[in-house]
């Protein structure tokens, strides 16, 4: 039997560095075997380099794609060593803004509309850190991008035709009835401290890390744990049932 062929677009969350791997979860459920999942998720990237990667997207004929996509571009609004690391390491031409990320990622979804057959959804974004209602500013001020940018993939997805995928609801729903921590600085040593130090090489699980970092969702306040991966799984699940 010919499997119909699901890419995945993204970034780290996609990729599953530092992260649970919601496409092998998505895999090990026996109503998906009919699906040949491919990840196109690449660490640290923001819509613009998404849409950059698409012409491989494209090559691969894909029945469904599901994207995933732009928090990288929120980081970079909010943190300046983020800011500096992201213009750098991805080559932006421009800066990161709310009117950048709805142009690329309307121009991701019209060009896969226009040469591919494939079913779309794109996926609305889960909160960088777990209180609603933070004082911390850089807490309020990703808070309120979330929301906008979230607001800006259902727009399109309402005016492209194509599948949303409401996971920032979903999470701001979860988070609204436990908060937890803010998330008050970026800080590149403590991502590296989770995923190699006590990832790999003291061979903690993704809750274990969690735990120890106090989070509830997250793993270090980006990247998802099993709790909050799951979340993502679910609703990804949904839109592989619709007929």
């Amino acid at each position: 039997m010919t499997k119909e062929i699901v890419v995945c677009l993204g970034s780290s969350t996609t990729a599953a560095r530092g992260t649970l791997n919601w496409i092998k979860e998505l895999e090990k459920r026996p109503q998906n075997n009919k699906f040949h999942y491919i990840n196109s998720g690449v660490g640290g990237d923001l819509t613009y380099n998404a849409l950059q990667r698409l012409p491989k997207v494209i090559s691969l004929h894909p029945d469904k794609v599901i994207i995933l996509i732009g928090a990288n571009d929120i980081l970079a609004s909010v943190f300046k060593n983020a800011h500096r690391f992201f213009i750098g390491w991805k080559h932006l031409p421009s800066e990161p803004s709310p009117s950048w990320f709805h142009q690329n990622l309307q121009k991701i979804v019209k060009e896969l509309k226009s040469k591919t057959s494939a079913k779309i959804a794109i996926a609305s974004l889960a909160q960088v850190g777990e209180d609603p209602n933070s004082k911390d500013p850089a807490q309020q001020k990703l808070n309120t991008l979330f929301e906008e940018y979230s607001q800006i993939i259902r727009d399109i997805a309402t005016q492209e035709h194509v599948s949303y995928i409401p996971f920032y609801e979903e999470f701001h729903k979860a988070i609204v009835a436990s908060p937890g921590r803010a998330f008050t600085k970026f800080s590149f040593l403590s991502f590296y401290r989770d995923y190699i130090l006590r990832e790999y090489i003291l061979r903690h699980s993704f809750d274990e890390i969690a735990k120890m970092n106090g989070w509830k969702y997250h793993i270090d306040g980006v990247h998802l744990n099993t709790l909050g991966g799951l979340l993502l799984t679910n609703l990804v699940q949904e839109f592989l049932d619709k007929k």
